[in-house]
């Protein structure tokens, strides 16, 4: 009998990145009004945690590989606590470097709890993935109307005392997990000052993993076009900001609930083949979203949403299942960079076509480049070959 209970811990703990992240960002706005800043500096704000991110996460999944992965989440956890925390005693315009702080301390538990999902469900990762990503992602959706709610009722700065009670449940939740299955105490050398960087280095000289660094790349550009510009489609529309949300909504929830469905589908069959399902459809979709209306367009949109979230919950099962003995961590961590590169990348590329050549190109230009990722992997050595 498979023990979900490790699975959905990990889920919470990353529930506190996505809630942490979205929280504040989406209340930014009421930040610059209070301490008198403009919209440049909401977009710096957002880049910080992002930025943090990019840069620590393979950092710390090396650390991981080396020092024990609960260790350095429960790390993670703690500086992301501290950091939210110092909000409420430092002046509001150093606000930059609490965001970047919250980022640190958010990539470290971010990256070791999607390893550590790999050695806990080493038979079963698909199904293990899809529920870790879709509490993962629940953070996203609930953190618009908590924050927003927080604002109106009390002030900016409480909600960062709502993001340090997150971390501190989850921290606490974490101290009930076991052992992870085959974590030794990794010898550390000389040369590499205890980090792993040679173990980092060697995880970007694994040519297997490419071509689903590349699929995680092109499904954020999914994620961004559906979260960034379907609005903007429907807003052409006319349809108003009902339906606006209506939309949205559903996009969201068939991201959500689809992971744990395909998960388990690939724990059946081989996950590659779901990722190229989930990559054909979501690609075919939002190629034909700029030129679909009412019932139509709702339909390809929740399709995309479902193509999306196989995608997504299954690379990193396959990912995971690559990673070299030993460097599980610094694995995930790298792959997790590679998902923060095509969150910032994949809007400012779409952005900058659809400014030039309309929507509707940039629809499509992302939807091909979804189909040509289903070629590139289709060409992998790590898919089942045909006898």
């Amino acid at each position: 009998m498979h023990q979900l209970w490790p699975i959905v811990i990990l889920g919470f703990v990353a529930f506190v990145t996505s809630f942490g992240a979205h929280v504040v960002a989406v209340n930014l706005p009421a930040y610059a009004a209070q301490v008198g800043v403009g919209v440049a500096m909401i977009g710096l704000l957002i880049a910080a945690y992002d930025a943090a991110e990019v840069v620590a996460k393979p950092l710390f999944g090396a650390l991981a590989d080396k020092r024990g992965m609960k260790q350095t989440m429960l790390a993670g956890i703690a500086l992301f606590v501290l950091a939210s925390l110092a909000y409420l005693v430092v002046n509001p315009r150093f606000l930059l470097l609490i965001r970047f702080l919250q980022g640190v301390g958010a990539a470290a538990l971010s990256a070791v709890s999607l390893a550590l999902v790999g050695t806990y469900a080493v038979e079963w990762r698909g199904r293990a993935y899809g529920v870790y990503n879709s509490i993962k992602g629940a953070g996203y959706v609930v953190s618009p109307i908590i924050g927003g709610a927080i604002v109106l009722k009390a002030s900016f700065a409480m909600i960062f005392v709502a993001a340090a009670g997150v971390g501190v449940l989850a921290f606490g939740l974490s101290l009930l997990l076991p052992k992870p299955q085959g974590e030794v105490a990794a010898k550390v050398d000389d040369d590499d000052e205890g980090i792993g960087l040679s173990s980092l280095i060697g995880v970007f000289q694994q040519s297997s993993l490419w071509p689903w660094y590349v699929v995680t790349v092109v499904n954020m550009f999914f994620v961004g076009i559906l979260f960034g510009f379907l609005p903007v489609r429907v807003y052409g529309l006319g349809y108003g900001p009902i339906i606006n949300g209506l939309i949205l909504t559903a996009v969201s929830a068939s991201y959500l609930l689809i992971q744990p469905l395909a998960g388990a589908l690939a724990d059946r069959v081989h996950p590659g083949i779901t990722i190229q399902a989930g990559l054909l459809l979501a690609g075919l979709c939002v190629i034909l979203i700029p030129f679909a209306t009412g019932a139509l367009l709702l339909g390809l949109a929740i399709l995309a949403g479902i193509g999306v979230g196989t995608v997504w919950t299954n690379t990193d099962a396959i990912i995971s299942q690559q990673a070299d003995s030993g460097r599980l961590g610094a694995t995930m961590g790298v792959a997790g960079t590679f998902k923060e590169i095509g969150d910032m990348l994949g809007p400012l590329l779409i952005g900058v076509v659809s400014q030039a050549f309309g929507l509707a190109i940039g629809f499509v230009s992302c939807g091909v480049l979804g189909l040509l990722s289903v070629g590139l992997i289709a060409r992998s050595k790590m898919m089942p070959r045909a006898v």
